[in-house]
């Protein structure tokens, strides 16, 4: 009995000194976890830091392990994820699979690419391509869409001028209505001076020295430059117009189906050619009879599908060919004529005269005039030297491109009856 009260009297004694024990390391316990607790936290602050934001646009995540939850509440404000931009990264990721592979990343909103768009245009949103224009003047100040007060000029007509024509240009110019755009090509470098006419106020001006209308036409009448128009006429300054009608002309080219045309010539003029020549007893002709041997084929030229460069007239998906077709160096035109029924199918149907509207050529050779004199030539007989070599060159270069391309394709040109 006595023996187990000893031990008894042990276990307590050996219990308050383990409690006076712990009671004495406590403090110091305390203050060590409180540090450690403090290093931690601040050396995670630190890690947070150093370590990029996480954006949800650079993840490539399925759609399915998204949160379907709404993501309002998404906002950190230290990195600067707002909520609108996490839902944008969420739409981005959505549509993964419908966007454009040449686009390259899905999510890159920055970069577009549009092959449909016209040439050098492809990196511009579609509903911004503006690929077409027209010449309608401008004003520079009110609101862009009352600047066209009244209905816009549907046909286009262009003289290559001289002021010395002034007189006869500006009978021509009286022939045409408002429904027309009056664009006068100067090669005189003279422009001021017609404002003595009331009409040249509103006409546009294009000076350019001891130039070609078809120089003029190649530089500022391109097909999507000029594609507001239903007919461009592009005319010689020396053409009499009394017997002339602009708006008949163009109900009897709708009526009858012309592309390319030109008005009738006065018979007794200067003629070269029997197509050109106005039949007083019809209102349009598309085929004539020429010289025996002129003619391989009734429906080639020059006994069909043929005009002169004096005086055509294009409707607009006729202009667009042509346009194409004009050489840089060769400027005068010649040969050109010949060659414009490739641009329209059947040529022979879709090309012609029209006899009741009809003018005089009056051969006036004052472009000739601004050539050069050179050995012992007068300025006209250089100018005419040109043209005929141009014809030479558009005819040769027109021949081998097309004998090029039936190869290409494994025809051979001398068996084709295409053309």
């Amino acid at each position: 009995m006595l023996r187990n009260s000893c031990q008894g009297q042990k276990i307590v004694n050996r219990m308050g000194t383990a409690a006076r024990s712990w009671a004495n390391k406590k403090p110091n316990e305390s203050m060590r976890f409180i540090v450690t607790t403090f290093v931690g936290i601040v050396f995670g602050f630190l890690i947070g830091l150093s370590v990029p934001t996480l954006s949800l646009t650079k993840l490539n995540l399925p759609s399915s392990l998204l949160p379907n939850s709404d993501l309002s509440y998404i906002e950190d404000k230290r990195s600067g994820i707002s909520t609108q931009t996490a839902l944008n990264a969420l739409s981005s990721l959505k549509g993964n699979n419908n966007s454009s592979t040449q686009a390259g990343n899905s999510s890159d909103t920055s970069k577009i690419w549009v092959p449909t768009n016209p040439r050098g245009a492809e990196r511009l949103p579609p509903n911004i391509v503006s690929s077409e224009s027209d010449l309608y003047l401008r004003r520079l100040w009110g609101n862009p869409n009352e600047d066209l007060t009244s209905t816009p000029p549907k046909y286009l007509v262009t003289f290559t001028v001289g002021f010395d024509q002034k007189l006869n240009i500006d009978a021509a110019v009286k022939k045409f209505s408002e429904n027309f755009t009056i664009l006068l090509f100067h090669y005189d470098g003279r422009t001021t001076e017609w404002d003595e006419f009331e009409w040249s106020k509103r006409a546009i001006h294009v000076s350019a020295r001891r130039q070609t209308k078809w120089w003029y036409a190649k530089r500022f009448l391109h097909p999507d430059v000029v594609a507001a128009y239903d007919y461009i006429f592009i005319w010689d300054e020396d053409l009499g117009v009394d017997q002339f009608n602009a708006e008949e002309y163009i109900r009897l080219v709708r009526k009858h189906g012309l592309e390319i045309s030109q008005p009738g010539l006065e018979p007794n003029r200067g003629l070269t050619w029997q197509m050109t020549k106005r039949r007083g007893d019809r209102e349009v002709h598309k085929e004539t009879e020429e010289k025996p041997g002129w003619c391989s084929d009734p429906h080639l030229p020059p006994c069909a599908g043929f005009v002169e460069i004096m005086a055509p007239v294009f409707s607009r998906d006729a202009w667009r060919c042509v346009w194409h077709m004009i050489q840089n160096d060769l400027v005068h035109g010649w040969g050109l004529d010949f060659a414009l029924r490739k641009c329209v199918e059947p040529a022979h149907e879709k090309i012609g005269v029209v006899d009741s509207q009809w003018i005089v050529h009056q051969t006036v050779p004052s472009l000739g005039n601004q050539g050069q004199a050179q050995d012992g030539k007068a300025p006209w007989q250089g100018v005419r030297e040109r043209c005929r070599k141009e014809w030479t060159m558009f005819q040769s270069r027109m021949s081998n491109a097309e004998r090029a391309y039936y190869k290409s394709i494994g025809i051979d040109p001398n068996n084709s009856t295409s053309h």
